[in-house]
């Protein structure tokens, strides 16, 4: 239990700078949240999109002065901003209240989110999504507690059946029975 690391599952848990949503540039921090009420009508993730389909972005400008330049948000299926297919594309545009929000379908797979402010000097932000897809490092993370846990049981009774107290306490044991 010692070596079990749990993974933090919402984000009143974590501070502003541990949190994984959130992306800062010098002074400046934008929040990531997605939702997926089909899914989980409270739940909300990150980076971690679990199931395909009806998903909703909210980016949350946390620091007031980019409520005041132009924030423009991209929205790419594959993982480099070259390659892929944008499927969302919200031009620049000024958010008063801090809160930019759209909506799409996900299919299986990774996607990026670029969030960029036309301030001076410009500000790129980017989301790695992926969505459906197995995260082995969590896997990983969970399971070598019980392995680590397991390797040693095995050390300490494979090392017991081959000491020669305990074949000796055998070797009793048998002689008193007969």
């Amino acid at each position: 239990m010692g070596l079990y690391t749990s993974a933090v599952g919402a984000h009143g848990k974590t501070s502003m700078e541990d949190d994984n949503c959130m992306r800062r540039i010098g002074e400046n921090m934008v929040h990531l949240s997605t939702y997926q009420p089909q899914v989980d009508i409270e739940g909300h993730y990150c980076t971690e999109i679990p199931k395909a389909g009806d998903a909703i972005f909210v980016i949350d400008l946390v620091d007031p002065e980019l409520r005041d330049i132009p924030i423009g948000v991209k929205i790419i299926k594959g993982s480099k901003a070259s390659e892929g297919e944008a499927i969302t594309s919200l031009r620049p545009a000024l958010y008063k209240d801090g809160v930019i929000s759209t909506q799409n379908v996900l299919d299986q797979g990774k996607y990026l989110v670029l969030v960029t402010a036309e301030g001076i000097p410009p500000l790129n932000y980017e989301y790695h999504l992926r969505v459906e897809m197995v995260n082995y490092a969590n896997v990983f993370r969970a399971a070598i507690g019980p392995v680590v846990g397991l390797l040693l049981a095995t050390i300490l009774v494979y090392k017991l059946l081959r000491s020669r107290r305990f074949r000796d306490w055998l070797a009793s044991r048998r002689a008193k029975k007969s």
